[in-house]
């Protein structure tokens, strides 16, 4: 009797895998159907999708310059006394007499003026007296009938004084009782603000008032919207220059009593960069 083998697998169908033949047809269904709806929610992933819009800035930077009058003063005046001038040629170096005699001068010219400041109403505090300098001259005496001229020396001592005035309407006061102290030298006056700080922050404030301002405006006339400010950064920070008034003692002491000193104003810059985010 002939025996029958089976069917051999036709070459254009092969045979389906032996774990698939038993899947249920609604479950094949479902995990295509679930493969389909999460490659589009990978494609809106904010983090990987290519649909993710870029981010929008706006940059501003904006200065601000502040005008302020000053509300105290410093005052640089010096004293000094000198001793009698030699000939180089004829000078042994003993000094200590000479220099003696001229040092006792200037600390009771000094005593002298600390006494007339303080009837002028300045306070002892803020008087400061700087310490001793001794320095040689030399001085060159013109000669008579075609001699050379004669090398002198001489030996100046000094002190500097510098005054602290919180009072400006006293500025003129003071500076009548330098003068009639006979100080040798006014070296000027430098006008300072008494809290630099609240000055510093107005400056900065204002330059970021006037950023706001700005920001606003740009956005407005290009109708896009403002959102969140990113940064901050200052462009320079609050630059800060007492104002120097320079004096000679003997202008000082032709102006007389009704000279009138004008201190000017104090201008403080500040700038700053600020970044805000653009609403889609």
């Amino acid at each position: 009797m002939p025996h029958h083998l089976p069917p051999l697998p036709h070459p254009s169908r092969p045979g389906r895998p032996r774990h698939a033949r038993g899947l249920p047809a609604l479950g094949l269904a479902a995990l295509l159907g679930s493969m389909l709806l999460s490659a589009p929610a990978l494609a809106q992933d904010p983090a990987n999708g290519p649909e993710r819009k870029a981010q929008r800035y706006l940059d501003v930077q904006a200065q601000s310059e502040l005008d302020i009058v000053p509300d105290e003063a410093t005052l640089s005046a010096r004293l000094w006394e000198k001793t009698p001038a030699v000939a180089q040629e004829e000078d042994s170096g003993d000094h200590g007499q000479a220099l003696g005699e001229a040092r006792t001068r200037l600390e009771q010219r000094a005593a002298e003026l600390v006494r007339t400041l303080e009837e002028a109403g300045l306070e002892r505090d803020a008087i400061s007296a700087g310490s001793l300098s001794v320095q040689q001259e030399m001085l060159h005496r013109p000669g008579t009938d075609n001699e050379a001229p004669t090398v002198m020396v001489r030996t100046r001592l000094e002190r500097p004084v510098t005054l602290s005035i919180s009072d400006l309407d006293s500025l003129p006061t003071i500076l009548d009782a330098l003068t009639d102290a006979g100080v040798n030298s006014l070296d000027g006056v430098s006008y300072d603000l008494a809290d630099r700080d609240a000055a510093s922050d107005q400056a900065l404030t204002q330059a970021l008032q006037r950023a706001r301002q700005k920001a606003e405006l740009m956005a407005e006339t290009l109708g896009v919207e403002l959102g969140e400010v990113v940064s901050i950064s200052e462009t320079n920070a609050p630059v800060f220059q007492p104002r120097m008034m320079a004096m000679r003692a003997d202008a000082a002491m032709e102006s007389g009593g009704g000279a009138e000193y004008r201190p000017g104003a104090i201008t403080i810059d500040a700038g700053v960069n600020v970044r805000w985010s653009l609403a889609p």
